[in-house]
This record gives structure tokens, sequence and C-alpha cells, in this order.
């Protein structure tokens, strides 16, 4: 006879089964079918032919895990059973991180919907300010960027050197705006509602680490893969050697989550791999710091680990763009060995689908986002003292930052808006 607790188990193990049984088959079968017809041809075998196409559902990634984590959170205690299937479907497909996330525990959403929830005039203004800080990542910065990105990354063995290095430096700031206005204009949705959602982005490219880069990446991921993989795996409790490996494990899976490709795949073994090489060099460094009399703690040795780390994170978004890793390894080849910077002179840049004055404008824009970010690395809240002002001052800012969105965002009939990366996770 099973016990209470291997009853749980079981039931944990059925609910994952199942959960990812409908994630594989709809978002990997064909890469397996692939991959197992690449070995067979290898060994003249017949090949095989799966025999349906299946559509992937928008989103399926995001809400397979949020599901999983009510699951695993039930099973260890730290959320309440929920008997009311109609608050149970609402926490899994809540509308305004469906598609993309924030990827949101049941211990927060799940017990605000059981809550109600008045109209709230500083919930409504605080979240309609994120969602218009949302947009001017999206609609200014990320869908004009993606008209040079995708001439060079659609076309890879037309271009050399220094345009795939401008393409790859863009997409960085792109995929970064993308993500990040989306997750702003689904907490800011959440916000009006009197929902609060969890903080997704928290100026990763200041980050020092790479480590540190996925402390502040995507942090929902980040951390649900912590809590739901890594710790469960043994974490750094079961010595240095198993640590690494669990680090490698967690981003494989973190690269095969966002696609079944394996471009993916690489870009998520070389980000645990960066990590796992930093945490091992880590004592040599400081070693070397100490003898060359390095101050650590100088803003120039800040700014040196911030554009290391910014190098890194760069390179393996290569991976992650390019349509396979022989396309990636091509332009990482011509980036070290071809040297062209008369392009950012002769106006060659210009004919990348953005005209000079597009180009200015996503440069402007991109030091404004910066300045954002900077301050609110340096824990400067900038709507907080946007919110201080009085109502001329803040009426001022709201107008502006509204018509420069209308102004110059990417949208309308006229153009042909770019759906957001995340979604075809």
């Amino acid at each position: 006879m099973y016990n209470q607790s291997d009853k749980k188990k079981i039931f944990v193990g059925l609910s994952f089964t199942l959960n990812l049984s409908v994630l594989f088959l709809f978002k990997y079968f064909d890469f397996a079918i692939d991959n197992i017809n690449v070995i067979l041809a290898k060994c003249n075998l017949e090949l095989l032919t799966p025999g349906f196409d299946l559509l992937l559902p928008v989103g399926i990634s995001f809400y397979i895990f949020q599901a999983l984590s009510y699951t695993m959170d039930v099973y260890r205690k730290e959320i309440y059973v929920e008997r009311n299937f109609l608050k149970y479907a609402l926490f899994v497909s809540f509308f305004p991180q469906l598609v993309a996330g924030p990827i949101e525990r049941s211990k927060n959403l799940l017990e605000q919907i059981g809550r109600e929830h008045g109209f709230s005039y500083e919930n409504f203004r605080q979240g309609l300010l994120w969602m218009l800080w949302g947009y001017f990542q999206k609609i200014v910065i990320a869908d004009r960027i993606a008209f040079l990105v995708d001439t060079v990354y659609g076309d890879v063995y037309q271009y050399q050197g220094g345009y795939y290095l401008l393409a790859s430096v863009l997409f960085a700031v792109q995929i970064y705006c993308d993500f990040s206005g989306y997750s702003l204009i689904a907490v800011g949705a959440a916000k009006v509602m009197g929902f609060q959602l969890m903080e997704n982005f928290d100026c990763p490219y200041f980050a020092q680490s790479v480590a540190e880069f996925w402390r502040r990446w995507h942090i929902s991921l980040t951390s649900w893969f912590r809590d739901y993989l890594y710790i469960p795996l043994g974490g750094n409790r079961k010595g240095t050697i198993r640590k690494y490996i669990n680090i490698l494990i967690v981003f494989l899976v973190s690269g095969l989550w966002h696609g079944a490709q394996w471009t993916y795949v690489v870009w998520g073994g070389l980000n645990g791999l960066f990590q796992v090489i930093g945490s091992f060099l880590l004592p040599l460094r400081k070693r070397v710091a100490e003898a060359l009399q390095v101050k650590e703690d100088s803003i120039g040795h800040h700014v040196l680990k911030t554009m290391a780390t910014f190098v890194m994170v760069d390179f393996t978004w290569i991976f992650f763009r390019a349509e396979s890793v022989h396309d990636a390894l091509h332009m990482i080849k011509s980036i070290l060995t071809i040297y062209n910077p008369w392009i950012f002179m002769d106006g060659s840049i210009y004919k990348l689908g953005l005209s000079q004055k597009q180009f200015h404008l996503v440069l402007f824009s991109i030091a404004i986002l910066f300045v954002a970010d900077w301050l609110k690395y340096r824990n400067i809240k900038i709507l907080d003292k946007i919110l201080e002002q009085n109502i001329w001052c803040r009426w001022t800012v709201y107008l502006t930052g509204i018509l420069f969105v209308l102004i110059f965002g990417i949208w309308g009939n006229t153009y042909d808006a770019q759906a957001f990366v995340y979604f075809q996770f």
C-alpha cells in the first residue's frame, strides 16, 4: 500500500509527465524526429516521417511552466490547494502575461486572484506609465532596430565583419527592449487591474559578470529554473564539481526551452560555460588583482567588467539569433578576421534598412534607455521623482512621452510591425 507521501509523489510525477509531454509534442517532436533521421541516414536506415503537423500554440512554454510551479508549490506546502477550477484557470491563463511572461508563481498571483480588487487611481496611473515605457522600448527602439538586424541576419553571406558586429550589438539591444517592453506592458496592464506581477528585468546590461546578468535578465525564468531544477539537482550543496554540472544542465535546458534548435542549445550551453569558467577563475582573478594592486571598487574596474560581460553575452546572442550554428560560426569568424571600419563612415550602414535619420533616432532612443537604466541601477527611481513634481510638470512629461511614442513608434498600416520575439517560445 502507498502511504500519503508516496501518493503525493505519484501525482506530482503524473502532473510533470503530462505537462511536459504536451510541451514535447507541440514543440520538440519534429526536432527529435529530425535528429533521429540524421542518425538513421548515417546508418543507411529508413527515415522516420511524422504523420501529422501541429501548429505551435503561442506562449506554450510560459503557461506550462506556470502550471508546473503550482504543482510543486502545493507539493512543498508553499501554497494552498485551489479547489475553484475557474480561479486556477485564470492563474494559468492570466491574459496580461499569458504569451510571454513573466512566469508568475502561485504564491504571488493565485493568492491575488482570490482577493477583491477595487479601482485605484494610483495603480491605474502607475500601470499606464509602465505600459508607456514598455511601448517606447518595443515600438520605438526594438521594432526599428529589427529592420537592420533582419537585413543582416537574413542574408549572412552577403555581408562581412563590421556589418555583423553592428547587427549583433544592436540585436542585444533589440531583444532586451522587445522582451523587457512586453514585460512592462504586461506588468502595467495587470497593475491597472490591481494585480502586482514580478519584475522581469533589472538593468541586465549593467551586470559585471554573466552570473549577475542572469540574475537581472528574465528573472522569472531564471528563478524558476533555480527553484525547480537547480536546487532539486543539488544546487551547490554537493560539492564544486556537482555545482558546475548543475549550472550546465540548467542552462542547456534553458536553451532548449527557448526553442527546438541547436542554436538555442549552444546559446544556453555557452552561458552556462561562461559562469562555470568565471566561478573557477575567481580566486585566480582576485590574486592577480591583489598582485597588480587593482582597486576592484574603482569606477574603471566596474566599467571594464561591465564591458567584458556585455561582450560575452553578446557573443552568445549571435547563436540565439542566427538561423543555424553554421551561420553563427561564419559570422563570428568574419567579425574576428575581416576589418572594414570604413562602413561606419562612408554611409554603408544606412543601406541596411534604416536611413541616416532613422539610425540617429535609434542612437538617441538608446541613449535615453541607457540613462534610464543607469539611474535605476543607481537606485534612483525615475517614476517616483516624476510623481513628486507638480501637476504641470507631471503632465508635460506624460504628454511628451505619449507624443514621442506616437510620432516615432513603428506602428499602423504603413509599417510591418514586428511580433514580440518571445511570442515564439
